[in-house]
This record gives structure tokens, sequence and C-alpha cells, in this order.
């Protein structure tokens, strides 16, 4: 089978096109045939070496996929050959074909469109686990995505809007607030053009915003942790920005509000019960069409590469796709 390699963690540049062994499964494993991978920024940093879990050489990146059931180990009753399933895997998704572990695999509807399915765990996952499980997003409070119109940041928009919160999306242009919009945002911030901080009092009466979502950090994340209301909650979600910010922390204390850290991989370790939950809650929303995942990009396994690099450079809305 073809896979996207990683030899050495010198970045995206050094990954290959090459022809490796079908992967084996093992009793509590299923062997997929995939039909799309979803692209992720930890996929970036996962090829430089930079990301907190080290896949050993050599790999192929990519940790979503959507595919069929080849073949499922002994111990695996959920799962058959020729089902549809969605799998969250460790590395190797960027594979024609890729072994997941079972508790790891869901299956899908008959009819269930792999592409979406493929653009909705790692994203969504992540954004729900945010809203629900940390901040505790209600009906009625305001919420501010940051990098809106990228792949955690539009799920966020497009969840906060069904958990039925005022969506203030901020992100870089014209053409990316409009996507947000489409996808339930209320409001819209360009924050290369508009000061983020008079913009939100002016969006909210001078009242703040009751939880911000951050995927972005670098020098948006204080201005953003300013703007909360009183007992506020600040979600970090991530550094795509490039630089961790170092926030004062006067500034919780004043307004009595909480920074929340969000990670959706220790969460799914440490709480697999309430992360199945979450996943068969997702699925059943995109099954009804209340979620859509915005695919932006479709790319060839040849063109791997290039799909990483352009979320890297901030080229992406909403998900890409690697189709082996």
């Amino acid at each position: 089978m073809k896979a996207l390699l990683c030899r050495e963690l010198t970045g995206i540049g050094a990954l290959r096109v090459e022809d490796v062994e079908a992967p084996a499964p093992r009793a509590n494993e299923v062997l997929i045939d995939v039909k799309a991978a979803g692209v992720n920024f930890p996929d970036v940093l996962l090829v430089q070496g930079k990301y907190q879990y080290k896949a050993p050489l050599p790999f192929a990146p990519g940790f979503e996929l959507a595919g069929i059931v080849s073949s499922a180990g002994s111990e695996v009753r959920h799962v058959k050959t020729g089902d549809r399933v969605l799998a969250i895997v460790p590395h190797g998704a960027f594979a024609e074909q890729a072994v997941a572990p079972a508790d790891r695999v869901m299956k899908l509807m008959p009819d269930a469109d792999l592409e979406r399915a493929a653009a909705m765990m790692f994203t969504y996952g992540t954004s729900l686990h945010a809203l629900k499980d940390r901040a505790q997003l209600k009906a009625g409070e305001t919420l501010l995505v940051l990098g809106a119109a990228g792949g955690v940041g539009l799920a966020a928009v497009e969840l906060g809007k069904l958990m039925g919160a005022c969506v203030i999306a901020a992100a870089s242009n014209a053409q990316k607030l409009a996507v947000c919009r489409e996808h339930g945002a209320d409001e819209g911030i360009d924050y290369t053009k508009e000061d983020l901080r008079e913009r939100i009092k002016t969006l909210t009466a001078g009242q703040g915003v009751d939880v911000v979502y951050d995927p972005v950090g670098g020098d948006y994340t204080e201005p953003a942790l300013r703007s909360l209301a009183w007992k506020g909650r600040l979600l970090v979600v991530g550094f795509a920005a490039g630089d961790i910010p170092k926030i004062p922390l006067n500034l919780p204390l004043l307004k009595g509000c909480s920074v929340v850290g969000v990670y959706w991989g220790g969460f799914m370790e440490k709480e697999p019960a309430v992360a199945r939950d979450n996943a068969r809650q997702l699925v059943e929303w995109l099954g009804a069409g209340k979620i859509v995942p915005h695919i932006s990009g479709r790319y060839r396994l040849e063109r791997g590469a290039e799909a990483l690099r352009d979320l890297e450079e901030h080229r992406a809305k909403g998900k890409v796709l690697v189709l082996p």
C-alpha cells in the first residue's frame, strides 16, 4: 500500500509517498481502508517533532479518518468487514490503510458521508469538550471564538450556536468571516483591521463575553482575556500563532474569571466514557444535519504535504482532507 511517510523530524518538506507493507490488526484492532483523512494542526507539529506525542520513525501522519472496515481483530464485536466507520489513530491516517484501536472506532450509518465524517471528530470533538465539559457554556451566553475560520474555530462557532449561545467570530479577513456567518456566527470581528477589545465592548454593550475560545494564542489572548465578563471563562485550546502568551494573573483575580485548559487527547484517555458519549452525540448531529463540517480543500495522497503546508500557513478555512 501507499503511505505519506515521515522519516525524519525536519518538517513538511521531508514527507514522501512510499510503498509500505500493509498493517495487520491485532485482536483488539481494526484495519480500515481509508477513504478520507482529516488534516489537523497537530499533524504539522508531529512531523516537526514539536507535538506532545512522539511517533516512532518512520511514520505516516494523520490522526483521524473515515473509511470501510477491511478486517477486524478477534476481540472486536461492534464493527465488521464492510462497515463504514470513523476512527481516531495515534498516527497513520495518511495512507491507503490504517490500523485503529477498537475503542477509537465508531460505526456510521450505511449512507454516511465519509468525507464529512473524516472532517468532524478531531475539531468538533475538541470544541464540544471545550464548550460543554470545560466552559459549561449555557444558552443565552456570549461566546467569542478566535481563529474562527480554522478547523476547531469553525466547529466552535457551529456548536456554540447549536448550544444556544450568541457567537462572535474573530478572524483575519472578510472572506473568512463570511464563512463563519454561514455556519452560524451572529457577529464578526476582523482583528487585522479592528481593535479587538473595543469591538467587543461595542458588540456587548460594555458587558464583555462569557466565554473565549482561544486556539490562537500569541498577541490575541490577553485582549480577549481583558474582554471577559464577570465569572467569564478563557478556554486555552492551542497556539496556532506560534507564541505561548504570558498573561498577567491579576486579571483572573479582578474579573473573577477562569483560565481553563482544553486537552482533548488527555480527556479521551482519562474520561473515556464521557468522550464516547460526546462522540455519539456528534455522530447523531452529523447524521441529522445539525453540524456540517466545512471542507475547503481535498488533496490526493501525493499532495498531502501541500495540505499540511496550507494549514500551517493559515490558507485553509474549516477542514482540509487527504484522500488516499
